[in-house]
């Protein structure tokens, strides 16, 4: 009989990523503005109204007590999500509209300023903000929480919210769902051979220093963002160039690899010698197409890349590189691995965790983070009626390495954002970076 300790089965108790997940919300906490949050932007060609919006999102995440939880830990020491019976207070949503509307660089930066916020308070995950903007159109903007969305999860919680907008009472079947998730105490010997497994990988990975740019010294700071969008045209055309570069669907390693080729250039320039690069893509571990059902918290695990310096130079070569690696983790188990072996380390206070993080690398988590969302779970092309021109993420990433790629597809176009440390970057070196992407990625128009 294997050794299993005692839980409850009306906790819902944090698994290994999520408690990652905490561990760097502690780390961006201590050093910048605000916790490990991001946003889901939508670019609306219309003006919805914004006091149904109110008056529904407010009748909508009553159907949710979890968004208003709290970490706390079990008389077992296993981190849950504590979930409080008082009623939920108005959600936070706010209008910005001025006698001049806001052109569309002013809203992006009010976007920006609103990530780099922190919530009302500890209990509160979700803020939406409405911009009015120039010739009729708006922006809705949804801050989150990633102790409580992954980037699909919070997808899916704005569609299913659109379908709630549009007349379908319980979308979700929220009044059907149990807020209980195991605490996974028992099988011990499985979690420390996939730790072991893992241990294995990652001091494999450290033999080799990965390349990062310095940090600002100064704490407090928030992050900046620069987004790219592409056209449907040119997303076709970009992804027909990936297929025949990478192969059917191998769009990531192609995408990837124009990445690491443009950070290198900017590397160079900077004069930070290294022998590669190292970087970290979470990738997602759900097993059903209905993410209803995992709507909460983040079901992701990890695969990691490493680029030699010589190799950042052959974009070709480098793809291929990169799917063997690819390949390799993936039937090795390692996702998987990762998986089981973070749920060991629940048992670590955040501000330990936050310490191992950075243990195996000498402080270098990673070179840069990146992430390709592929298709959106968000389902449909409007809002209220109101059409969706585009959909992307403002995201903000882990510190250090405190710069990130994030790639999304959504109705037929393919965007990317750079988000990046206040201060980690000069103006000249972001126009850089964006110049060289563009050019590889192709001609696109902002």
């Amino acid at each position: 009989m294997p050794f299993t300790l005692p839980s409850s089965k009306k906790k819902q108790y944090l698994s290994g990523s999520d408690w990652i997940i905490n561990a760097l919300d502690y780390m961006l906490k201590r050093e910048t503005c605000a916790g490990n949050m991001s946003q889901v932007v939508l670019m609306l060609n219309g003006v919805p109204d914004d006091l149904l919006i109110r008056e529904r999102l407010n009748q909508f995440i009553r159907k949710f007590p979890v968004l208003r939880g709290r970490v706390a830990r079990d008389i077992n020491l296993a981190p849950y999500w504590r979930v409080p019976r008082e009623s939920m207070p108005e959600a936070s949503f706010s209008v910005h509209a001025f006698e001049r509307q806001y052109s569309h660089e002013d809203a992006f930066m009010l976007h920006e300023k609103n990530v780099n916020s922190l919530f009302r308070g500890d209990a509160e995950h979700l803020a939406f903000h409405l911009v009015h903007m120039e010739n009729g159109q708006t922006s809705l903007a949804m801050t989150f929480d990633h102790r409580l969305f992954d980037g699909r999860g919070a997808e899916m919680f704005l569609y299913l919210f659109q379908k709630y907008l549009s007349g379908e009472n319980d979308p979700v079947g929220a009044e059907d769902l149990q807020w209980s998730a195991p605490a996974h105490l028992s099988h011990w010997m499985e979690k420390f051979h996939a730790g072991k497994m893992v241990n294995r990988k990652l001091i494999a990975l450290s033999k080799t220093s990965a390349g990062a740019l310095p940090l600002p010294q100064d704490k407090n700071r928030g992050f900046r963002f620069t987004l790219i969008p592409f056209t449907r045209k040119e997303t076709e055309s970009l992804y027909d160039t990936a297929c025949s570069e990478a192969g059917y669907l191998m769009e990531m390693p192609y995408l990837l690899s124009v990445v690491i080729q443009s950070v290198h250039e900017l590397f160079t320039c900077r004069g930070v010698a290294s022998p590669g690069y190292l970087i970290p893509l979470s990738i997602d571990m759900r097993k059903g197409e209905d993410l209803r059902k995992e709507l909460f918290f983040n079901h992701v695990s990890y695969i990691f890349f490493q680029i030699g310096r010589d190799s950042a130079q052959d974009l070709k070569g480098m793809t291929g590189i990169i799917k063997r690696q690819m390949y390799d983790q993936i039937q090795s188990g390692l996702p998987k691995d990762i998986q089981e072996a973070c749920l060991l380390t629940r048992i670590a206070p955040l501000s330990v965790l936050g310490r191992l993080l950075r243990m195996p690398f000498e402080g270098r988590i990673a070179s840069f983070c990146f992430s390709h969302v592929g298709k959106s779970a968000y389902l449909s092309d409007d809002l209220m009626g109101v059409k969706i021109d585009n959909l992307f993420h403002m995201p903000r990433v882990p510190v250090p390495p405190g710069l990130g790629f994030f790639f999304n597809y959504f109705n037929g176009r393919l965007n990317l954002v750079i988000s990046h440390l206040d201060g980690l970057l000069q103006e000249d070196e972001i126009l850089m970076l964006e110049k060289g992407l563009k050019e590889k990625l192709g001609p696109c128009q902002t």
